[in-house]
């Protein structure tokens, strides 16, 4: 009984670290592709300007860069689909942009951070995955954009 109740208060320790060292305070929502334009001009038929369920699917770029804005943590900007789509390789993008940031629970609006898109291993991930509190295994999931070589 004490060990079960032991682990449970470990687990909601390790939680509320996890949540407190994102200082996000506001939720901002984000879709693919959501720092592109699109500016469309109505000209000629159908054919020409396809409707979205005609237009084939295109994937968002990768970004390269991102502008903070306000409530962001890097937690999040990780999250993004066309940032790594994995919250827990935050800690890339914060060893990449440690001339710009001194704290990893403290970035500013209107920051540019660099988002790394090579350089790094397999290890490397896993290591920064690990370090950000992911499960074992800590290989990315599914769906995840590692900046590999």
């Amino acid at each position: 009984m004490k060990k079960g109740l032991f682990l449970s208060i470990l687990v909601s320790v390790g939680l509320v670290f996890l949540v407190s060292s994102c200082t996000c305070t506001q939720d901002v929502v984000r879709t693919p592709g959501a720092q592109q334009s699109a500016v469309v001009e109505e000209t000629g038929t159908d054919a020409e300007n396809p409707t979205p369920a005609q237009a084939p699917e295109e994937e968002a770029p990768l970004v390269r860069e991102h502008v903070v804005k306000g409530g962001e943590c890097l937690w999040w900007i990780a999250e993004y689909e066309d940032i790594y789509n994995d919250p827990f390789m935050w800690p890339l993008i914060y060893s990449a942009n440690r001339d710009r940031i001194e704290d990893p629970g403290c970035i500013y609006p209107e920051q540019i951070l660099r988002i790394p898109r090579s350089g790094h291993t397999l290890d490397e991930i896993k290591e920064a995955r690990r370090q950000a509190g992911a499960p074992r295994p800590y290989t990315p999931p599914e769906g995840c954009q590692p900046p590999l070589d």
